[in-house]
């Protein structure tokens, strides 16, 4: 019992850490349109985009792709609508959950289900 007050304390400073550093607001004021137009942007990511592709590590690219559209979609009106006045619309989370379990599937397929 003493073990879970700990760990819960040590959660709760970490999370109290994170939202004292402002990377939270950050990551959800983002400008998508100037963060690919800005050449310290663009260019280590072109670069590594290519550097994947040459060296032929298509699960990663395919990885980074997933993580690029995740960002994207989390931005849309419909995810921005999940919460209304506080509560959870159970009929949009749905499908948000079956796609969120199709694409874990499909990764867990890439690492785990071709030789």
């Amino acid at each position: 019992m003493a073990n879970a007050a700990a760990a819960d304390g040590f959660f709760s400073k970490i999370g109290a850490w994170v939202l004292s550093t402002g990377v939270p607001d950050q990551v959800q004021n983002v400008d998508v349109a100037g963060l690919f137009s800005n050449p310290y942007f663009l260019v280590p990511f072109i670069a590594m985009v290519g550097y994947l592709v040459w060296k032929q590590a298509f699960n990663e690219l395919i990885i980074v792709m997933i993580f690029v559209a995740l960002w994207w979609i989390s931005g849309t009106e419909y995810m921005q609508t999940l919460v209304v006045d506080g509560e959870l619309q159970i009929k949009k989370v749905l499908p948000v959950l079956a796609g969120a379990s199709a694409v874990l599937a499909f990764i867990i397929y890439l690492y785990f289900g071709r030789s």
